[in-house]
């Protein structure tokens, strides 16, 4: 039996230790959010923060986790700034990269308080979004960058 703490509470699993985190978060704990799409850490759909840093849980092994804090989308609050602006500049159209794009943008921007347009660019480069919801993500974290500097 190994422990987690995701979202703030404990978790047991019986799992072994080098099963990927991804598989964990949804096969065990039934957390959805945190989807699968390449399994090769090249596409951050599955994105979740481990200690505050955006990193793929795909690649990441349960064991490697041990002692860590992890935060899928659900554990931020509803009136988180990334939430409100995605809400605020309709991000989604299909949604499925959306929890893992967010998650990043909340580690890029505790880094980046005022990015400028080419830093927010080079931050999403490495993210795959097959609807092309870029524009509107570009401007929601342009907007949380605004919302937390007041």
């Amino acid at each position: 039996m190994l422990s987690l703490h995701v979202n703030g509470k404990k978790q047991q699993v019986y799992v072994a230790p080098d099963t990927p985190l991804l598989w964990v978060l949804r096969d065990n704990l039934e957390i959805t959010s945190v989807k699968y799409a390449c399994g090769i850490a090249e596409c951050g759909v599955c994105t979740v923060l481990i200690d505050g840093e955006a990193v793929r849980s795909c690649s990441v092994s349960l064991q490697s986790v041990q002692g860590s804090k992890i935060t899928t989308i659900e554990g931020l609050p509803a009136d988180h700034p990334v939430k409100l602006a995605w809400i605020e500049k309709q991000v989604p159209q299909c949604g499925y990269c959306q929890p893992g794009i967010m998650l990043q943008t909340v580690d890029f921007l505790s880094r980046q308080a005022d990015p400028s347009e080419a830093q927010i660019n080079e931050a999403l480069d490495n993210i795959l979004c097959r609807c092309g919801s870029h524009p509107r993500i570009k401007k929601a974290i342009k907007m949380v960058a605004d919302m937390t500097k007041e």
